[in-house]
């Protein structure tokens, strides 16, 4: 039963973490303090430290130890628990007949005959439970307690029942005492065999150190063990502070009474780690809900490393510690975790945007005729884009406006402007579906919807640099202020403002190279009869590259913006051409006259458009590129060595093989054999040649062979 042992494994851990944390909470100079005496605060002051420290050292070996010893350990507390209900049960009923004052045969007194029955069948089922959760089958030795009832049983007087009650007492101790000493040796061999452990495993470098930590911590379960522990810390807190308020008769605010009885909860170091799993655990569930809003189950199935909740853990924990949360007083510790918590949830509502952004602009792109798949996405980024007025107003409305405070409003005016232009893309998106035309400045727009948005966050930056700054020269000033100052302005100042400026000189650099590069013609697009090689689609007008390859003039813009070579051959994509290099000749194929193959020119991968357009001319004008794609008489026969030859001697002569449309025989190409070039066929060997002439390149002694003569 795995699932028992997981719950068995953090439910009995639990009240080790409790304990700690009273013990934490525990104030020993104080205590200390009232014992007058001289030599009773010398003798006493010593003695509670030592337990102090001891309650500590016991409670975080029970917590570290292996479930199978917890749980024994756990029974054994058990059992004395029942012995001492059973002491009490037996101390009850021998001072009941001692005040009842009835020394006869019980049978001839009925209340005392029912008391009687009634101890007695206590005792035997707490004897009975004590032997089962011992695992043994002497009764017996947990029977100590009816002893006073044996001797009610034979009508001895008051004053021996006294006595044999307060011997079966001692003979309970006794064999507590016996079983302890027995059994004092079993923290050793626990500490031996643990210390044993380690050595097998050979700690010594680090990555094996670290790998032990991370079988231990998810061995124990660590997040969901704190979690546990400040729930439970956390409902009592709750039930406590509400008894309070109905007795005291004070009114408090649903919202301030849940943050003064979180604040309670996070004085000691133990239960601000179990705070900070249990954010973490909101932020993982309000992200997973997000990823099911809006993608359904297979969204959440796609996990992503930064929308686990442990950044948003992690920020809490941080602030608590830079800014001294566990050392305040209750008052100050609700306000203060109440400005952490606000920076919480920014960092959640940032996380959610990153998760939306992507989703309702690709529902606005691909057309998606869904209404619930559009509602769900403009639903969540309506939330996103009120939800952090609303918290910037209400913050404003507790503390009076200052640096920390305008940092907290710009993270909320930051965030509204992102879904405020994620909302403006999509609209356009939408506007695009209902037009008859594409719209063909649509990337400009985007673009500049985009720069505008990015330009509003810098602006919202750079005033709260700006602000920090002043506050720093003519206010107070410290060096935590001036070091969040600096971190800002690095980070959402400088880092902004640069990579908005490289993406405006990559624009302008790739729009400076369109316009440089030559226009197709008709003809030339009716010699060419393809596709643009980037988005798949006929083309009615497209730009030249130096290298011969055609394309869309947007569709080469966006990919100029990520590359600066030719999507085709990866050849340099400049405002000038390029010089031309000579490319070496081929070396002639063995068994083969020197006069079968001609000597290929020396010509660059890139040549001019016209000589692309005469060297497609050509290709138009050869033999066997009919329909029936019959090959010359003088080609050689397919799968033939001179065939396979002369293919080798293609593949050496200089002609590169990167997107220039060279394909072994029998391969799949675009537009083989099929007008038009709309559908894929196979190309076959007499093909080859001619095919790629056709793509741009040089041209080779193959695509020179006799068949051209």
């Amino acid at each position: 039963m795995p699932r028992l042992e997981d719950v068995a494994n953090i439910a009995l851990r639990v009240p080790s973490i409790l304990v700690l944390d009273l013990l934490y909470k525990c104030d020993i100079d104080s205590f200390t303090e009232h014992l007058k005496n001289e030599d009773m605060l010398f003798k006493y002051k010593y003695v509670i430290w030592s337990l102090y420290y001891s309650g500590h050292v016991v409670n975080v070996v029970v917590l570290v130890l292996p479930l199978r010893h917890i749980i024994k350990l756990y029974l054994h507390i058990l059992t004395t628990l029942l012995f001492y209900v059973g002491h009490q049960i037996s101390k009850d009923y021998v001072h009941g007949e001692v005040q009842y004052g009835y020394d006869g045969a019980l049978y001839l007194d009925s209340l005392a005959f029912h008391r009687f029955v009634t101890a007695l069948t206590s005792q035997i089922i707490l004897s009975t439970l004590c032997a089962f959760l011992m695992k043994t089958r002497k009764v017996w030795l947990f029977s100590a307690y009816l002893l006073p009832l044996l001797a009610r049983l034979c009508a001895m007087p008051h004053d021996t029942l006294l006595l044999v009650n307060s011997f079966s007492t001692a003979l309970t101790g006794i064999g507590v005492a016996m079983f302890l000493l027995s059994n004092q040796f079993v923290p050793y061999r626990l500490a031996r065999a643990a210390y044993s452990e380690l050595l097998q495993l050979e700690v010594v470098e680090l990555y094996r150190l670290l790998a032990v930590a991370i079988s231990l911590w998810n061995q124990f379960a660590v997040p969901v063990l704190f979690s546990v522990f400040w729930s439970v810390l956390f409902v009592v807190q709750l039930c406590s502070n509400f008894t309070a308020n109905n007795t005291s008769g004070s009114h408090e605010g649903v919202l301030f009474f849940l943050l003064k009885s979180v604040s309670e909860c996070c004085a000691t170091p133990y239960s601000l780690l179990g705070l900070t799993s249990v954010v973490s655990y909101l932020a993982l569930g309000l992200l997973s809900f997000t990823k099911f809003y809006l993608g359904g189950y297979t969204a959440v199935q796609n996990d992503n490393v930064m929308h686990r909740g442990v950044a948003e853990g992690v920020t809490l924990l941080l602030l608590a510690l830079q800014t001294g949360l566990l050392d305040m007083q209750a008052l100050q510790r609700t306000f203060l975790l109440s400005i952490i918590l606000f920076v919480v949830i920014t960092s959640t509502l940032q996380s959610m945007i990153e998760i939306t952004d992507p989703i309702i602009l690709a529902l606005g792109a691909s057309r998606n005729r869904s209404l619930w798949k559009h509602f769900r996405g403009l639903s969540m980024c309506l939330v996103l884009l009120v939800f952090p007025g609303y918290m910037a107003y209400q913050i404003s409305q507790f503390f009076h406006m200052d640096f920390w405070l305008l940092i907290l409003v710009s993270s909320c005016m930051l965030t509204s402007l992102q879904v405020t232009g994620t909302l403006m893309i999509y609209s356009l998106f939408i506007g695009e579906l209902f037009c008859t035309d594409p719209i063909d400045s649509l990337d400009e727009i985007i673009y500049w919807v985009n720069a505008v948005s990015r330009v509003l966050e810098f602006v919202v930056a750079l005033c709260v640099v700006a602000y920090g700054t002043w506050e720093s020269l003519y206010g107070e000033w410290s060096w935590m202020g001036a070091s969040i100052i600096i971190i800002h302005s690095y980070f959402n100042v400088w880092l902004r403002a640069q990579t908005g400026w490289r993406s405006f000189l990559l624009r302008q650099e790739a729009a400076k190279k369109i316009n440089s590069l030559p226009r197709a013609t008709a003809n030339q697009l009716q010699r060419h009869n393809d596709v643009c090689a980037i988005c798949f689609q006929e083309m009615s007008s497209a730009v030249l590259t130096y290298c011969g390859h055609f394309f869309h003039g947007n569709c080469l813009r966006k990919w100029l913006y990520v590359q600066e070579t030719c999507p085709m051959c990866h050849q340099a994509v400049g405002p000038t051409p390029p010089a031309p290099a000579p490319a070496p000749a081929p070396a002639p194929a063995p068994g083969h006259a020197a006069g079968d193959f001609q000597a290929a020119p020396p010509a660059s991968r890139g040549t001019e458009p016209g000589r692309a357009a005469e060297r497609r001319g050509s290709r138009d004008q050869t033999p066997g590129r009919d329909a029936t794609h019959q090959p010359p008489a003088n080609l050689p026969p397919p799968g033939s060595p001179d065939q396979q030859e002369g293919a080798d001697s293609l593949g050496r002569g200089g002609r590169p093989a990167l997107g220039e449309g060279l394909h072994r025989p029998g391969d799949l190409v675009e537009g083989a054999g099929q007008p038009g070039g709309e559908s894929r066929g196979r190309l076959e060997p007499w093909e080859e040649g001619a095919d790629s002439l056709g793509r741009g390149g040089t041209v080779t002694a193959w695509e020179q062979g006799p068949w051209l003569d």
